[in-house]
């Protein structure tokens, strides 16, 4: 028998459904390990494994992986940061959703990690001026058919004070950055190429023109045609959603066959990118957030 992962059940234990004081104890676990990442403090996630499992009798080292990387899904789902470390993964058990919701407050030893972290004085001032290898920024864009949300019926949202992902999203400095950082890779990979002539024509847009152009830079494939690029930046992992407005949206689907999202994450450690061409609504799960009450 197989369970959701694709993995072989071989024990009776990892079939039983979590019991609620289980999720408590798990997810007291998961939010000091994210405290500490978020402070940029170090940790043993191993070590936090094995503490576990002389609570949660019957629960493996993999079980409790799989819930801790289920856990990170809720918090994804939810506009909160999760560990780095553990993947979102969906096809959660519903109590686990409902338990956070229902139960969890947001610690204030948790929420002063967040204000940390979503402060700009994280950022080291040189980080797009960093000698980097190139070679080794970029990764495979995530699968959209592989983070599809578990169908779940439960539509209650935690009761959080900030969106601090969208928080970190506008931190001016992070963008202007995480810009840098794309305007360098794009002018090496030119030059990689043997394009240096098209290296030397990259436009940094939003900081010639301003914000309102719909992109960020504006680049060149290697036949000299056009590369409109925007860049997104965050210090948290590759599956955090991002925000953009409708113009960047309307200047996306204009443009679709030249237009590319730079998608920079764990910024504040190794950045590492992944690139998608398309309109932005076409290369991930748009969703309406906010709207306009007009008079």
């Amino acid at each position: 028998m197989n369970d959701f992962t694709g993995n072989n059940i071989k024990t009776k234990a990892t079939r039983i459904p979590w019991t609620p004081e289980e999720i408590a104890l798990i997810l007291n676990d998961y939010i000091v390990m994210l405290t500490l990442e978020l402070k940029g403090e170090a940790f043993n996630k191993s070590a936090h494994n094995k503490k576990l499992q002389t609570f949660l009798h019957g629960r493996s080292h993999k079980s409790i992986e799989f819930k801790h990387q289920n856990i990170s899904a809720v918090f994804a789902k939810h506009g909160l940061p999760y560990i780095i470390g553990y993947r979102p993964l969906v096809n959660y058990q519903k109590l686990l959703e409902e338990t956070i919701i229902e139960k969890f407050c947001l610690s204030n030893t948790f929420e002063e990690a967040l204000d940390i972290f979503t402060d700009s004085k994280i950022i080291k001032e040189d980080k797009a001026e960093e000698a980097h290898d190139y070679t080794k920024v970029l990764v495979d864009a995530p699968n959209l058919s592989e983070t599809q949300e578990a169908k779940q019926t439960y539509k209650k949202r935690i009761p959080i004070k900030k969106n601090y992902i969208e928080q970190e999203q506008r931190n001016s400095r992070l963008g202007l950055l995480g810009e840098e950082y794309a305007l360098n890779y794009e002018r090496w990979r030119l030059q990689e190429a043997g394009k240096d002539s098209l290296a030397e024509r990259i436009e940094w847009t939003a900081q010639e023109q301003g914000d309102g152009a719909g992109f960020d830079i504006h680049s060149y494939e290697y036949n000299g045609t056009d590369r409109f690029i925007e860049v997104k930046t965050t210090k948290l992992g590759e599956r955090t959603p991002i925000y953009f407005s409708r113009n960047e949206l309307e200047f996306s689907k204009q443009y679709s066959s030249v237009f590319y999202l730079y998608r920079l994450f764990n910024f504040s450690t190794t950045p590492n990118l992944f690139i998608k061409s398309g309109a932005l609504n076409q290369v991930s799960r748009a969703e309406t957030v906010s709207f306009i009450g007009r008079f």
